[in-house]
C-alpha cells in the first residue's frame, strides 16, 4: 500500500476512493479499522470512519488507530479526507484530528484544501465557495449537525487547531508546482504548520498534488487527491465493473438543498414516502412497514426524511439534535437490513450520516470501487449480490437516483 487515507465519513471516503481509482490506483474502502492485513495488490487504502460529528477526543482516537493500521501496511503518505464543505464546528473535528495526525507523523507544511471544482467547490483567497455562493450562504449554514457560517477557512481552522494556520494564495498556485512548493516552505519558515491552499480549477489540484510529493500528511477533500496517484507512477484507466440486476431502492436522510431537489424530481415519476423524525421518535412508524411498502413498490421507490431547514429546526427544538439524529440513523439502519433481507440488490443512499448508519447496519466491511455515477459518487460493490451508491448530501445532479440505479445495474 502506497497511499493511506482516513475519511471522516463513508460518503466522503467513497468520493476519495472514486478519485483515486479513476486516476489508476487500485483502491479499496474499508469500514472502520480492519482487523487483518490488506490484500497485496491494494495501492490506496481508505479507512472510512464515522467521526465527523462525534466528540473530538473520540474522533482523534479512531483516526490514530486508522493511522497505525495504514502505516503497518507500508503507506508512504497519509491523506486525511473531510468534506468539500469543511463540515465541522469550532470544536472540531477537522482541526483536532489534523493536529493529532501531524504530531504522530511529525508532519509540517500540512496542506488544507477541500476544493473540488467538479462539484462546484472552489477555494479563493482562503474563502470556500459552493458554486457562486460563499459557504456561509450556500445552504450549508443550515446543516443540522455542522452549520457552516464562516467561509474563511483560515479562521475556521484557527478556531479548531492548536497550531498556526498559513495560506498559499491563488496567484501563487497558478504559477505551478515548484512555486507552490516554495510557498509551502516559506509558510513553514514563518511558523505555520497547517496551510490553506487556494484552488479553483482541476489543474490547480493537479499542481498541488505534484507539490505534495513526499509530504507525510495532506488534508482536504477528494479533489486535492487528483494529482497524488501520478506521484506513485499511476496513470488514469477505466474502472472495471459488472452491474447488478434485481430490486433497487433509494433511501435519503440528507436535508441539503441538492438532495431535496433530487427527492422532489424523483417523486414525480416514482413512489416516494416521507418519514417524519417525530413519527420515528414517537414510534408511530415501523421500519418493517416501510420496508414492506418499498419492496412492493414498482420503479425506484424512495423513502426520505429530507425536510426543509425550518422543519428540521422545529423538530430538533422539541426533541433535541442528538435524539433526532440517533433515531433517524437507527431507523434507516434497521430499514436497510430489512430491505436486503427482502431481496434488494441495489441500494442508493443520500446523506453522509444516513449512509454511514446504513453501512454499519449492514456490516459492510469492504467496498470495491466501481465507475463514477456523478462527480464524487462511485458505484460500490459490497457483496456478491449487493451494490450500493453512497451520496454525500450536496452531491449529484437532480436526476441522481435514476442515474445511480442505471449505473449500479451496469449501464455505462
Amino acid at each position: 500500500m502506497k497511499l493511506g487515507c482516513i475519511g471522516d465519513d463513508f460518503t466522503g471516503s467513497s468520493d476519495l476512493a472514486n478519485t483515486l481509482a479513476k486516476a489508476g490506483m487500485r483502491a479499496v474502502q474499508y469500514t472502520g479499522v480492519p482487523d487483518h492485513a490488506a490484500a497485496p495488490d491494494v495501492q490506496a487504502g481508505i479507512v472510512a470512519l464515522k467521526s465527523r460529528s462525534i466528540p473530538s477526543g473520540e474522533a482523534v482516537s479512531q483516526s490514530l488507530k486508522a493511522l497505525d493500521w495504514l502505516l503497518a501496511q507500508g503507506c508512504e503518505q497519509i491523506f486525511f479526507k473531510y468534506c468539500s464543505t469543511f463540515d465541522s464546528t469550532p470544536d472540531g473535528n477537522i482541526g483536532p484530528v489534523a493536529d493529532a495526525l501531524a504530531e504522530a507523523l511529525d508532519a509540517h507544511k500540512v496542506i488544507v484544501c477541500p476544493a473540488f471544482p467538479g462539484a462546484g467547490r472552489s477555494l479563493y483567497q482562503g474563502h470556500l465557495f459552493v458554486n457562486d455562493k460563499l459557504l456561509s450562504t450556500s445552504g450549508m449554514e443550515n446543516h443540522p449537525l455542522t452549520p457552516m457560517t464562516q467561509p474563511d477557512l483560515r479562521i475556521c481552522m484557527a478556531e479548531q487547531s492548536k497550531y498556526s494556520v498559513g495560506h498559499v494564495a491563488a496567484g501563487t498556485v497558478f504559477a505551478g508546482p515548484e512555486t507552490i512548493s516554495q510557498a509551502l516552505q516559506e509558510q513553514h519558515n514563518t511558523g505555520h504548520r497547517h496551510i490553506v491552499v487556494d484552488a479553483i480549477r482541476d489543474a490547480d489540484l493537479m499542481d498541488i498534488g505534484e507539490a505534495a510529493k513526499g509530504l507525510p500528511l495532506i488534508t482536504g477533500g477528494s479533489g486535492v487527491a487528483l494529482g497524488l496517484p501520478r506521484n506513485f507512477g499511476c496513470e488514469p484507466s477505466a474502472v472495471p465493473w459488472n452491474g447488478q440486476s434485481g430490486k433497487v431502492v433509494a433511501l435519503s436522510g440528507s436535508c441539503s438543498n441538492a438532495t431535496r431537489a433530487q427527492v422532489a424530481l424523483h417523486a414525480q415519476n416514482n413512489p416516494a414516502r416521507e418519514l417524519s423524525a417525530a413519527d420515528v421518535i414517537e414510534g408511530r412508524v415501523a421500519a418493517q412497514d416501510i420496508a414492506t411498502w418499498l419492496l412492493d413498490a414498482a420503479g425506484i421507490p424512495l423513502a426520505y426524511s429530507s425536510a426543509d431547514p425550518a422543519a428540521v429546526k422545529e423538530v430538533q427544538a422539541e426533541y433535541g439534535r442528538e435524539a433526532c439524529s440517533e433515531a433517524l440513523e437507527g431507523f434507516f439502519a434497521d430499514l436497510a437490513r430489512l430491505l436486503v433481507q427482502g431481496g434488494v440488490t441495489r441500494l442508493i443512499t443520500a446523506g453522509g450520516e444516513t449512509s454511514g448508519a446504513i453501512v454499519e447496519g449492514l456490516d459492510l466491511k469492504q467496498l470495491e470501487i466501481g465507475p463514477e455515477i456523478d462527480p464524487g459518487v462511485p458505484a460500490l460493490r459490497a457483496r456478491d449480490n449487493l451494490v450500493v451508491a453512497l451520496k454525500s448530501g450536496n452531491f449529484g445532479s437532480d436526476d441522481f437516483f435514476q442515474k445511480a440505479a442505471n449505473v449500479l445495474g451496469g449501464a455505462q
